[in-house]
């Protein structure tokens, strides 16, 4: 049972692929973070109309959904790790599994309440 827990919400069935997508929205982030701090650094005399146009692009909303569906991707690889390395019967008892389960829905309904208000915020120009 305790497997079968861990596995349904786990990203994904290999520590390696976890890894990759770990290590992937991490080079995504700082491609995104990079971009939109370049354009403060080297835009001169930024104003509202400037700075509404630069994330209405479509560039910019495609790097945006992608920053966005990142950031969840790599937290709930990191948070997930967390749940199965700490909340574990050696820490919290015998309730470890439900304690788990309950961190973990959570964790993805915070997650899901991100993605669509980040979603709703980049789509909406």
């Amino acid at each position: 049972m305790v497997k079968q827990v861990s596995q349904v919400m786990a990203l994904s069935n290999s520590g390696l692929s976890d890894w990759v997508v770990q290590r992937a929205t991490a080079v995504i982030l700082t491609a995104y973070f990079t971009w939109v701090m370049a354009f403060f650094l080297f835009t001169p005399n930024i104003d509202f109309a400037g700075l509404t146009a630069f994330f209405a692009s479509p560039a910019m909303k495609i790097a945006g959904t992608l920053a966005v569906l990142s950031t969840v991707a790599h937290a709930w690889i990191g948070l997930w790790t967390i749940g199965t390395d700490y909340l574990r019967p050696a820490h919290v008892g015998q309730y470890a599994t439900s304690v788990r389960f309950a961190y973990q829905a959570v964790c993805l309904l915070v997650l899901f309440v991100y993605l669509i208000w980040a979603m709703r915020l980049v789509w909406q120009f």
